[in-house]
């Protein structure tokens, strides 16, 4: 047999095991799996909040089965990005209710039908086996643009719950053919392919027997669970990102505005502490996304000790737009945060931190809801669709304890109101009252406007932690804890007893919502 029939017959070996993953996949989605909808939601949502996903960037879904992934991946992109989705299994038909701007493919072979295409990124579902994973990850890699990044959901070898279904699968003539890799190997193959920024993760703890009734209760424990050492490895799945050099990747400048009443009426309050190596790209990439919405930017300089104010100070006078606030000591982000709500002038005013550069597409979730009319948007950490990253384990049990606490003392429902990401009317800044001089008026700010009445909704963003190139965070647990504690014991006196700091509450026009 000649070496070209062998590389033939070794790939449609490879293929084969593709469709059979396929075919078992969609099988025990459909058979065992009681919230298949919601997951994929959420699975779709990470990869979207993972990628930064842009209109017009090209999507490639690898064994999209009867296309249920597929419509969530539309879903999520609102309809903005080609989906080119792939079907390895030939008795597949084309969902009837997949709409006509997927494309919807049959592959016997890998390029196959997409020999000499390339996409922005690749997603698949539960693909990889030890027989032909070298091979799929190689094809993934030439069919990726530079830069282009690819996203897998496979399942977890180490999974108590999955050992045992096998092991009584087995009883049954059930066996499952599937040969799956653990997370080490996942790794050691993704990076000797030759792609970079790689890193394979535990994650989600809501799989069968789950009931719907416990999705609740787990959904929120798996987001500790899956940063928690040594029990992550039990996850019901492992979560692979990748990236084909090169690292730095020149992204497409498009306007993401699209609501006629937010245009020219956003302020952005930015508090900086040594972020000279921050505040450029993210002064750059808000006016490119955002230009048509920006009545003003406002930097506020907290006293950097590095070139921070040095290069306000040129963006300044580049564009009138750019209106620097530079304070004098004592410092702190809370003080920064209140300097900069007192300057601006615009009909909302969005605050957020400098290290959110990277999710600035996902902010056009909030300009959504506050074009629906709430009067305070938040970008939630811990929604259901939220991903988290590297997130330090001791700063999720203290939020979502302090979260916990205050649901119990208000006898309201939230998940996440103490982050800096936050689009309020100009009369919600107006009407709080900040006290703390650090981080913990982000709890002032998240939960005064919600019991003085004002609607609020949450929306999911990601939360990846800081690459080396993005300097240091200056949050510090144990120094800004007991702010925010103090804080809700102060809210609470209020709430209870009417005494206190804070002000009276005022009438809202549409009624909290989180997602």
């Amino acid at each position: 047999m000649s070496k070209k029939l062998m590389i033939a017959e070794q790939n449609t070996q490879a293929t084969n095991i593709l469709g059979i993953r396929e075919q078992y996949r969609d099988r025990y989605w459909k058979r065992r799996d009681p919230i298949l909808k919601d997951r994929l939601l959420w699975r779709a949502q990470s990869f979207r909040h993972m990628v930064h996903l842009l209109p017009n960037q090209t999507i490639l879904e690898l064994g999209c089965g009867q296309g249920l992934f597929t419509r969530q991946l539309l879903h999520v992109s609102r309809g903005e990005n080609p989906i080119t989705a792939v079907t390895f299994n030939p008795d597949n038909s084309r969902p009837e209710d997949l709409p006509s701007s997927v494309e919807f493919l049959h592959a016997s072979s890998i390029p196959g039908p997409l020999d000499g295409r390339s996409f922005d990124f690749i997603v698949a579902m539960d693909l990889l086996d030890k027989r032909n994973s070298a091979w799929v990850l190689q094809n993934v890699y030439e069919l990726l643009k530079p830069g282009g990044q690819v996203i897998f959901y496979e399942s977890n070898p180490w999974n108590i719950v999955l050992k045992v279904r096998r092991f009584i699968s087995q009883f049954f003539g059930q066996k499952d053919p599937r040969r799956l890799l653990n997370r080490p190997e996942l790794y050691e193959l993704i990076s000797e392919i030759g792609f970079i920024r790689n890193f394979a993760v535990f994650n989600d703890f809501v799989y069968a027997p789950l009931t719907r009734q416990m999705v609740w209760l787990l959904r929120n424990l798996s987001i500790i669970l899956e940063n928690a050492s040594g029990i992550k490895t039990l996850a019901g799945s492992i979560l692979i990102h990748a990236q084909k050099p090169p690292r730095v990747v020149e992204r497409p400048q498009i306007s993401l505005c699209e609501h006629e009443q937010l245009r020219g009426a956003i302020s952005v309050v930015i508090p900086c502490h040594n972020e000279e190596m921050n505040i450029e790209p993210l002064v750059t990439r808000l006016k490119g996304f955002f230009g048509e919405y920006l009545h003003e930017i406002i930097p506020v300089d907290d006293n950097s000790r590095d070139s921070t104010r040095e290069v306000i100070e040129r963006l300044a006078d580049q564009d009138p737009i750019i209106k620097p606030v530079f304070r004098t000591p004592p410092n702190g982000v809370g003080r920064a945060i209140a300097d900069g709500y007192r300057v601006a002038t615009g009909k909302y005013i969005l605050s957020m931190d400098c290290d959110f550069q990277h999710l600035l597409p996902e902010i056009r979730d909030l300009f959504d809801a506050a074009a629906e009319g709430y009067d305070v948007v938040v970008g939630s950490r811990f929604s259901r669709h939220s991903v988290l990253l590297n997130y330090p384990l001791p700063k999720i049990v203290v939020n979502r304890g302090f979260h916990a606490l205050a649901q119990i003392l208000f006898l309201r429902s939230f998940r996440d109101l103490t982050n800096n990401l936050k689009l309020m009317r100009r009369e919600v800044v107006e009407n709080i009252q900040l006290t703390q001089p650090g981080f913990a008026v982000n709890a002032e700010t998240g939960l005064q406007p919600l019991l003085m009445g004002y609607s609020v909704k949450e929306v999911p963003i990601s939360w990846i932690n800081r690459t080396p190139d993005m300097g240091v965070s200056s949050f510090r647990l144990v120094k800004v804890g007991g702010g925010y504690w103090q804080v809700l014991f102060r809210l609470w006196l209020k709430t209870v007893f009417g005494i206190g700091y804070y002000p009276k509450g005022k009438k809202s026009l549409a009624p909290h919502k989180q997602l």
